[in-house]
């Protein structure tokens, strides 16, 4: 997925810049050249600052220096300096290697639209890069998994809500019904209480019944046993 370029740029040096700044620039960058190589990034980094220090617009030094925060893992710092080696370059190549780590970036940072947009302008400036477009590819399946997510977030989060609007809903009406029957209840008392009697009163009288009833099998029976007990 990540492409660094480590290159030593042919910069031109505008005529203005004194000679022995050109000198310091070149001498940095190529201290700065060998730790990068010995994979001492921290130690290249400080050799790539110095060559900026000497002449800011050193795109070589820019570049570099991007390339040894990369590997630091300075990703917003990385991405600052390959910006600005591509302020005003003209060599398509070049200006395609930038993009292409500037796409690196911000795969590293999970921002996978930003970095098909620069993985596509890196193949606009260099179209027969194959590992750009290797990247792009990628950028583009996980950009796509990612909405794909978000969208399936949505979803969850969105039945979850209508969820908990329906129990809200049916708690409402459980509330609402309940109210209205001790709205009821306090507004009848009186009949409340004749219901209730009523209901005493049926059941003594319904006993009352079953009680005689007994009462009256049970004189049959012994009137019944009475004559079979007679003698003859």
């Amino acid at each position: 997925m990540r492409k660094i370029f480590y290159v030593f740029l042919s910069v031109v040096i505008a005529f203005s810049t004194p000679a022995f700044s050109q000198k310091e620039v070149r001498k940095e960058l190529r201290k700065g050249n060998k730790e990068y190589k010995g994979e001492k990034y921290t130690e290249a980094e400080i050799n790539y600052r110095k060559a900026l220090e000497s002449n800011a617009r050193s795109k070589e030094a820019a570049y570099n220096l991007g390339n040894s925060l990369y590997k630091q893992s300075k990703f917003p710092e990385a991405a600052e300096q390959y910006q600005a080696a591509l302020s005003g370059e003209k060599d398509n190549n070049l200006a395609a290697a930038d993009w292409h780590n500037i796409g690196n970036v911000f795969m590293n940072n999970k921002e996978y639209q930003k970095s098909v947009d620069a993985y596509k302008q890196s193949l606009r400036l260099n179209p027969g890069d194959d590992e750009t477009r290797y990247n792009l590819a990628l950028a583009q399946k996980l950009l796509a998994d990612q909405q794909q997510q978000q969208q399936n977030n949505q979803n969850k989060d969105k039945q979850e809500q209508n969820k908990d609007e329906q129990q809200k809903q049916d708690q409402q009406k459980q509330d609402q019904q309940q109210d209205r029957q001790e709205q009821q209840q306090q507004q009848n008392p009186d009949e409340m209480q004749k219901e209730n009697a009523e209901q005493i009163l049926n059941a003594m009288m319904q006993n009352e019944r079953n009680t005689q009833e007994k009462v009256k099998a049970e004189q049959v029976r012994q009137q019944k046993q009475r004559k079979t007990d007679k003698n003859w």
